[in-house]
């Protein structure tokens, strides 16, 4: 799911980096209020669980790769602002030391990958989590539909930003001068290797670990919920 450079206009590419940018202010604000020091080394942990994930890449049409995150993974376990940062910090050491994803990129696959995935799949499984709350020991199947969603939803805003390349920049001949690819070619491109591969294998990774830490009782799937809690709490006063 890494955009190499040359797929997305400058335009494109800017743009995102800006609609990152405040989004980065605000993960720093809430997790440097809510997040406990004993936590901040999950959160590293957390970065370096997403960075070797991703490393694992299989190319797939359209140039680009599908892989897992485990993006809902951090945000059910440290809340999705937390992991917004610790999907950044690992696309960012990836993209600048392993050449994996374009460095004019950045912002559009921290979008993807580091905003659009976990708050897509943290709150799908907050949904179905409160929905089954009398059997939490089945909290387990809401990760992995959740984290199956978001890694879905994030495969598909990267097809749409590849497929208006073509429409929104190209030569007065209309020769592409970025992704030559159109939307009918980009989506079944991205979505179908996640839908069948990439997202399967997400959803088992986090259910899996959602599980472990449920029988093993350790309370640690249960932070997201209460960062986010806490940060509601910490505006709600703020506004008083």
């Amino acid at each position: 799911m890494h955009i190499p450079d040359g797929y997305l206009s400058p335009q494109t590419s800017g743009v995102l980096l800006a609609a990152m940018t405040p989004i980065w202010i605000r993960a720093s604000q809430k997790v440097k209020r809510t997040l406990q020091a004993r936590n901040v080394p999950l959160m590293a942990l957390g970065a370096a669980f997403t960075f070797t994930i991703m490393m694992f890449n299989v190319p797939i049409p359209g140039g680009t790769t599908a892989h897992a995150v485990g993006g809902t993974l951090v945000a059910i376990a440290l809340g999705p602002w937390a992991a917004t940062i610790a999907v950044t910090i690992a696309l960012v050491v990836q993209a600048i030391f392993f050449g994996d994803g374009g460095i004019l990129a950045i912002g559009a696959n921290c979008f993807n990958m580091a905003f659009v995935l976990p708050f897509v799949g943290y709150y799908v499984y907050k949904t179905i989590a409160s929905r089954i709350n009398p059997n939490p020991r089945y909290k387990w199947l809401a990760a992995g539909i959740g984290s199956y969603v978001g890694i879905n939803a994030a495969a598909l805003v990267a097809a749409i930003e590849f497929g208006i390349q073509p429409a929104l920049f190209h030569t007065a001949q209309g020769v592409p001068l970025y992704s030559p690819y159109p939307l009918s070619v980009t989506i079944p491109a991205m979505t179908i290797p996640h839908l069948l591969v990439a997202g399967v294998v997400e959803a088992i990774v986090t259910a899996g670990v959602v599980a472990y830490l449920q029988r093993s009782g350790e309370p640690l799937f249960n932070q997201g919920r209460k960062q986010v809690d806490t940060a509601r709490s910490v505006d709600t006063a703020a506004q008083s």
